[in-house]
């Protein structure tokens, strides 16, 4: 079997006097598997996304991504980390606005040290693979949202990573655009690409992702059921209520 992309073992973080935001979590997640974190607002998604980017650090346990104990990095190794093995995708892009669409895309490869003019190549395949290459002049701003979200796509898989992490990837998004980058994010994985779509909606996780983990009250859930879905022995994600699915 191979050799899982995150690894997180009996992980968790607590923060001030509150009760832990993450309790003795687990995950495995396999090179080329699409998985879908769920869960409500304050479940724990944000923790466990700030743990595997390394932004944060667990309190007990071990957090694993491609062979790197991400848990032990300092502040330097852990922006190597991230530059080299992880991309990310933001609800509300983080692009420079200042920048051109071709300069936030080369941005991460010329903090990683990659010369300008294999950046450029670079940027300019990833701009024509994702249809957005007649915007590589243009600025954010004049972008559509859906636009946008492609570029920071192409920012996140600029380095070649082999993790991209979403968090909340059309949240704001209006529905047209939202299921246009749903099915980027499905076309990249059927090319190989190891993604994480952290998200409190059930539908994105079912249209772009193959499994979903469930996470309340900082308590990860993983158990499937013969028919893909998951459960934690009571509720299984298709009973996820009105109320839940909004928050």
């Amino acid at each position: 079997m191979s050799t899982p992309v995150i690894e997180l073992r009996e992980v968790s973080r607590r923060y001030d006097d509150g009760p832990p935001a993450l309790h003795e979590a687990s995950l495995i997640v396999r090179p080329g598997e699409a998985v879908a974190v769920l869960g409500p607002s304050g479940s724990g998604k944000s923790t466990l996304l700030n743990l595997i980017a390394g932004l944060d650090r667990p309190d007990t346990g071990t957090v694993t991504v491609d062979g790197v104990r991400v848990d032990r990095l300092g502040e330097a190794g852990a922006a190597r980390y991230r530059r080299s093995k992880i991309g990310m995708v933001f609800q509300f892009f983080n692009l420079l606005d200042d920048l051109t669409v071709t300069d936030n895309v080369v941005l991460p490869a010329r903090l990683a040290g990659m010369a300008r003019g294999a950046a450029d190549r670079r940027a300019a395949e990833l701009l024509q693979a994702l249809g957005i290459d007649r915007h590589a002049r243009a600025y954010p701003g004049r972008l559509s949202g859906g636009e946008r979200q492609r570029v920071a796509v192409a920012r996140a898989l600029m380095n070649r990573p082999p993790l991209l992490l979403a968090d909340e990837p059309t949240g704001a998004l209006d529905t047209a655009a939202g299921q246009d980058v749903s099915k980027l994010l499905t076309d990249l994985n059927a090319e190989g690409q190891t993604i994480v779509v952290v998200t409190h909606d059930l539908a994105l996780a079912r249209s772009c992702t193959n499994r979903t983990v469930r996470i309340a009250d900082g308590r990860i859930t993983d158990r499937p059921l013969a028919d893909g879905r998951v459960t934690d022995g009571r509720i299984a994600e298709d009973a996820v209520s009105p109320a839940e699915a909004v928050q």
